[in-house]
């Protein structure tokens, strides 16, 4: 009863705190260039770190077993991998855009886990037969660190596409308006729209400048995220395989969470393989990126509501008052 009562305390704190940290993401939006804003967003996600932590070591004691049995457990180890994603780049202090991606997925899966929909995985229960092995530790907690990983990359990457297709657009709109600037004024009205698009040329280039600095460092991230989570993901499929061929007696089952963690591995695969063609680079490998982030929620969340196959122990049903 003790340890229940502390696991909901710090899950509560956890999910606090890291709606804390978005309202003042949100403010220094509004209000820019305040160091203090982002000092505090640094430490609420620290503070979250370290509540998710003592939720987890809580839960083990508590189970007996490594807390990464349900659905429930998994949603609370994944806000714990946002939050280690999110501090990892501060112990070298380089400056990323991962920040503003961490703490909105924290808050969403904290918001899910902690919500009355999975009321009854929140208590400890004893593991079912197939679970009850060494490997439970390696293999689950490689796939949700990959998962962790890959869903910040890919949003990075639909950042990237969002940027990037704006930029097309204004870029468009501005041809077509001085296209038909020209064939509809005079000879007076198109030097001075040819003045004032001189004297807007610093503050456009200045403009520019930066927003391809940004694709850049978005770009950059990614891969580099992206590439940490396939070597997570790689190391998950491997060590999974072996305890199958321990528990079932075969390596692989192509059961549906097999299927679409191969699925995943084949996007990603492919998306590092674009990586290595400079033609491909940017929006073409963001594109695959954007479309693994889909496909990353189907293998973990989506055929957990299918409730079948091996992997059923995973499944939950949504409660109802």
């Amino acid at each position: 009863m003790i340890f229940s009562t502390f696991e909901h305390i710090l899950a509560h704190i956890s999910f606090s705190v890291v709606s804390i940290v978005i309202t003042i993401h949100l403010m220094s939006l509004l209000v820019d260039g305040i160091v203090e804003l982002y000092d505090s967003s640094d430490k609420g996600m620290i503070t979250t770190f370290f509540c998710i932590t003592g939720f987890l070591i809580t839960r083990w004691i508590s189970s007996g077993h490594f807390p990464l049995s349900d659905l429930y457990e998994s949603l609370m180890f994944l806000s714990w991998s946002f939050s280690i994603i999110h501090i990892v780049p501060k112990i070298w202090n380089q400056k990323n855009y991962l920040s503003v991606i961490t703490a909105p997925s924290a808050i969403f899966t904290q918001g899910f886990a902690t919500s009355g929909l999975l009321t009854g995985l929140k208590q400890s229960a004893i593991l079912v037969p197939a679970l009850k092995s060494q490997w439970l530790m390696m293999h689950v907690s490689m796939m949700v660190l990959s998962y962790a990983a890959l869903l910040c990359g890919s949003l990075l990457s639909v950042a990237l596409l969002v940027i990037t297709f704006r930029k097309n657009i204004e870029i468009f709109g501005k041809s077509n308006h001085l296209l038909i600037g020209s064939f509809s004024f005079g000879e007076i009205q198109c030097m001075n729209e040819r003045n004032n698009v001189l004297r807007n040329t610093f503050f456009l280039s200045f403009r520019n400048f930066h927003r391809y600095q940004l694709i850049r460092q978005l770009d950059y991230w990614s891969y580099r995220v992206i590439s940490l989570g396939f070597i997570f993901l790689t190391i998950g499929i491997l060590s999974g395989a072996v305890w199958a061929n321990e528990a079932w007696g075969a390596y692989w089952n192509w059961d549906p969470k097999e299927t679409w963690a191969f699925i995943t591995w084949t996007i990603f695969a492919i998306y590092l393989h674009t990586r290595t063609n400079k033609n491909l680079q940017g929006a073409n490998s963001a594109i695959v990126a954007s479309l693994g982030f889909i496909i990353i929620w189907i293998c973990y969340f989506g055929v957990n509501l299918l409730g079948i196959g091996l992997h059923s122990y995973g499944s939950f049903t949504l409660t109802s008052n």
